[in-house]
């Protein structure tokens, strides 16, 4: 067997380089991609030095029974975490902009998925939807703006952790039951909630790794509300 041409060994070398490095550059997720219809095409990019991941987005909404979203992600199996600090940059006259951490069955718009959505104006909730092309629903937090959201993904549970002023991350009463087959997506996404706009957001200290009981804790004194839109808020009171 004839050995190959030292061109065609630095062209297969330059191939390799470039995938690790394409790799490399989304840091702990492996692709990104629009789902959804999007007037604009997405962007996201990792700064390894900051340990940021900046998303940006057009799409009309993450909600009813599809999603418009830009949206950074890996394939994963079992039980599973994801926690990051958001902001989003630069003012917006859209109040319920988002920027999520993601759980979805798969890449479809209408994809069954359970997410933390942290609006423009502050509003975080868990959001959901149980079944592929069903309605999304949400269970909103007591927190606004917190500082730092985690979900914890164990059997067929997903719970919300939010951390307040003091950074601490603690269990906010939200969880939902949703199966996931193996294997499913996880990860970080934009959506303008306005297809005729864009809007981004950082996403630092991005952590995807083991699930914690912790986050399963019941909370005494913590209920799950209806508010009149049929939507759920937790509430102490």
């Amino acid at each position: 067997m004839k050995p190959l041409p030292s061109r065609i060994l630095c062209v297969a070398f330059f191939l390799c380089a470039v995938a690790v490095s394409r790799a490399a550059d989304l840091g702990r997720f492996t692709d990104q991609g629009d789902v959804g219809a999007a007037s604009r095409p997405g962007t996201g990019s990792f700064d390894a030095a900051q340990g940021a991941y900046t998303v940006g987005a057009s799409g009309a909404n993450m909600w009813f029974k599809s999603d418009a979203m830009h949206f950074v992600w890996r394939k994963v199996s079992g039980d599973i975490s994801i926690a990051a600090d958001i902001s989003f940059v630069g003012s917006s006259k859209q109040g319920h902009r988002k920027a999520c951490l993601v759980i979805r069955q798969d890449l479809d718009p209408g994809s069954a998925y359970v997410d933390v959505a942290q609006h423009g104006d502050g509003l975080t909730s868990l959001q959901f939807r149980r079944e592929k092309d069903g309605t999304t629903a949400e269970i909103q937090s007591m927190v606004a703006s917190p500082v730092r959201v985690r979900l914890d993904k164990i059997g067929d549970m997903v719970y919300l952790s939010v951390a307040g002023p003091d950074g601490v991350l603690r269990p906010s009463g939200a969880s939902f039951a949703l199966h996931f087959g193996d294997p499913f997506y996880v990860g970080v996404a934009v959506s303008a909630h306005d297809d005729t706009a864009f809007e981004t957001a950082v996403f630092t200290k991005v952590e995807v790794g083991d699930a914690s009981a912790a986050a399963s804790v019941p909370q005494p004194g913590l209920r799950i509300i209806t508010l009149p839109s049929g939507d759920r808020r937790v509430s102490d009171r």
